[in-house]
């Protein structure tokens, strides 16, 4: 196989844009589109759909040119449909994966086969919730389908998204989610695309419009409400080809590996350096020509074009060369290693016994602080610096330790690493988190990947059990997929605490666990290099330049400050995620957003722990301006989860502003053995 990298988006088209189209579903509901044709294609031509709520005309207008207008030059016809109830579509989204929205995908399949541009072939892409449905829309086999591309995405709803993780309450992700969603499903449609209906639409979806959390929080064991979307309850059902994609920083990425070990059909599978990004627009870097991979994709499952890519290795992924704590934030030296299938035949489990880690065998308390976590960043990482890892060593010193000795050589792993350990609880309900990491000789501290357990789920998510206080427990705690090279003269840490703030919600009860130190031990995943081989692979092209648009963005960094109160013993910790404003030229459509993300907890009081969260987006063009407001907050006391959402809607700008809706929803769920 040549080395050679070439582009994959030959022969080029001119491109023309339908920037409004109208997709009517057989209820009357009409969903809102825009469409990249290939201007002098010479009869029909495949279709490549990405079905998403984040609102063609403002939400994510600015990556969907670097993303479907390529397709299009390449001779496809590029498909971008707002979910119903967002952006310019009809109705309200009343969930994430509703029924409801498979069942629409399923028409907009059949309106796309229909099109006189259209030869009645389509595959599907989506990054996160484009990823999701594209799985779960596939799992339904529609005819017209002929492959998928999922980036960043789960096949497990409970286990493997931004509510729950290891059966614990992602505090960090949970409502700050939820209100993301509020305030996007609570934004008007376009009066450009509606005309002067677009008023009493808004006020419509505003009164009808639900918040997501008291769902999320009713369901905090594995049941039906999540096995619903999860393509993991029948792998089979998918019948055809996908390309599964992701990267070391972002908490899916261990789909893309079950994925490939599960599925019938044929599947590759690429692991990047970056985030919960599409890998064309990596951070961290380096990117890629993401879209020519695509293209090669495309080609061969839809157009015959014998390519080579189903000749290439299965797996693709991104070893990153060891690095300082904090040198490689925005881009991530390493090299591409390739598996031709996974489970795979070059990795080697590993176990290392955590007595052999450092420490005597006997028994350890762990009474965790319960402000063990601020330096791990977001747990969901957009690739923005202030979201990215600190230095472990504080919060290594607040837990407790197996550090080995120094590595006599690099030692290089791909895959899940996986921690067994020995706990007897105090109280019945306790839940653990586990931190590999990489010491170097200053001794900072660089975390590799982590993993948690609520101890009531240690047999299972679908039917938690409280622990019996003085039972010692044998558990096994699943670490994320990870593909890591440790640095010759750095050591190997496994580091323990019975807390991991603001990423778990806390256990209802302070707990003390009593760790068996002579029982344990960390299983890794060792794949030796095999430099002739990686030398041989294709490599992939840089990212390519983004073509000519109407949009002109303004990108406002994100923050991340961390406050110790000593005489009070409150941690405060605050988030801004990196966002923006944005214009299109085009039309003048103007959109601007501002997140703010806020996490307290005292000290020594598990029940002072508390999320809010505040959400703004403004759109307007010229006189008609717009704004929607929501503040969110998250309590537990010992028995109940509490949520208060609020949402305010205005008109006008100025002094003319006024409020035009406001509603505010309260609930209280009982807690469920987390």
């Amino acid at each position: 196989m040549s080395a050679t990298s070439t582009s994959h988006l030959t022969p080029r088209h001119p491109v023309r844009v339908q920037r409004h189209v109208w997709i009517p579903l057989k209820d009357g509901t009409r969903l809102a589109a825009r469409v990249w044709l290939p201007a002098d294609a010479e009869g029909p031509v495949p279709a490549i759909l990405e079905y998403i709520p984040y609102r063609k005309n403002d939400g994510t207008a600015p990556r969907d040119v670097t993303l479907h207008a390529p397709f299009a030059t390449a001779g496809y016809a590029a498909v971008r449909v707002d979910c119903r109830g967002s952006g310019d579509s009809d109705g309200v989204m009343l969930d994430e994966y509703h029924a409801t929205e498979l069942s629409d995908a399923l028409e907009v399949l059949d309106w796309i086969e229909e099109q006189d541009w259209s030869d009645g072939q389509v595959a599907i892409i989506g990054k996160s919730w484009g990823g999701f449905n594209g799985l779960q829309i596939a799992a339904l086999q529609p005819p017209q389908l002929r492959c998928i591309v999922t980036v960043c995405s789960t096949d497990d709803r409970y286990a493997d998204d931004v509510h729950y993780a290891g059966g614990s309450l992602l505090a960090s992700e949970m409502l700050p989610w939820a209100a993301t969603m509020l305030a996007y499903n609570a934004r008007p449609s376009d009066p450009a695309v509606l005309g002067d209906s677009w008023r009493q639409a808004w006020l419509d979806r505003l009164d009808r419009t639900v918040p997501y959390a008291e769902e999320w929080v009713s369901h905090q064991r594995r049941d039906a409400y999540w096995q619903h979307g999860s393509v993991c309850e029948d792998y089979e059902a998918i019948k055809v080809p996908v390309y599964a994609v992701g990267g070391w920083l972002d908490p899916y990425r261990g789909a893309v590996l079950r994925l490939m070990e599960n599925l019938r059909v044929p599947a590759k599978a690429m692991l990047g350096p970056w985030a919960h990004t599409y890998p064309h627009q990596a951070e961290p870097g380096p990117g890629m020509d993401f879209q020519g991979e695509c293209v090669r994709w495309f080609d061969h499952w839809m157009r015959g074009v014998d390519d080579g890519i189903m000749d290439e290795p299965a797996l693709r992924a991104w070893i990153p060369d060891p690095a300082p704590v904090g040198s490689d934030l925005t881009e991530r030296p390493g090299r591409w290693v390739a598996e031709p299938s996974w489970p795979a035949p070059g990795v080697e489990s590993r176990e290392l016994p955590l007595h052999t880690l450092g420490g005597t065998p006997g028994s350890a308390v762990l009474r965790s602080p319960l402000a063990i976590g601020a330096g791990g960043g977001d747990f969901l990482k957009f690739g923005d610096v202030p979201g990215q890892y600190a230095d472990q060593a504080a919060d290594d010193g607040r837990s407790h330790t197996f550090t080995g000795a120094a590595l006599d050589e690099r030692l290089e792993i791909l895959g899940t690493p996986e921690v067994t350990l020995r706990v007897t609880s105090d109280r019945p309900q306790a839940q653990l988190a586990v931190r590999l990491c990489e010491v170097a000789p200053d001794g900072s501290s660089k975390l590799v990947t982590t993993g948690f357990l609520n101890l009531t789920h240690r047999d299972g998510h679908a039917d938690p059990r409280p622990l019996e206080p003085g039972r010692p427990y044998e558990v096994a705690v699943p670490l994320f997929a990870i593909g890591h090279a440790f640095a010759a003269g750095n050591r190997i840490r496994v580091s323990v605490s019975a807390s991991l703030w603001p990423w778990l919600w806390p256990s209802p009860e302070t707990v003390a666990l009593d760790l068996d130190t002579g029982h344990g031990a960390l299983t890794l995943p060792v794949r030796p290099p095999r430099p002739a081989e990686e030398a041989a692979l294709r490599p992939y092209a840089p990212a390519r330049a983004v073509p000519p648009h109407s949009i002109v963005t303004v990108p406002i960094p994100g923050d991340r400050k961390v406050s110790h109160d000593y005489e009070t013993g409150e941690q405060v910790i605050v988030t801004t995620p990196a966002d923006g404003t944005m214009t299109d030229r085009a039309d003048g459509l103007t959109r601007s957003g501002k997140d703010l993300n806020r996490f307290r907890l005292v000290e020594g009081d598990p029940l002072s722990a508390t999320v809010e969260c505040e959400r703004e987006e403004s759109i307007g063009r010229g006189d008609w301006a717009t704004r929607v407001h929501t503040r969110s907050r998250m309590t537990a006391d010992a028995t109940d989860f509490c949520v208060v959402n609020q949402l305010s809607a205005f008109e006008g700008a100025g002094e003319a502003e006024r409020e035009i809706f406001t509603r505010t929803w309260s609930f209280t769920v009982p807690r469920d053995q987390v």
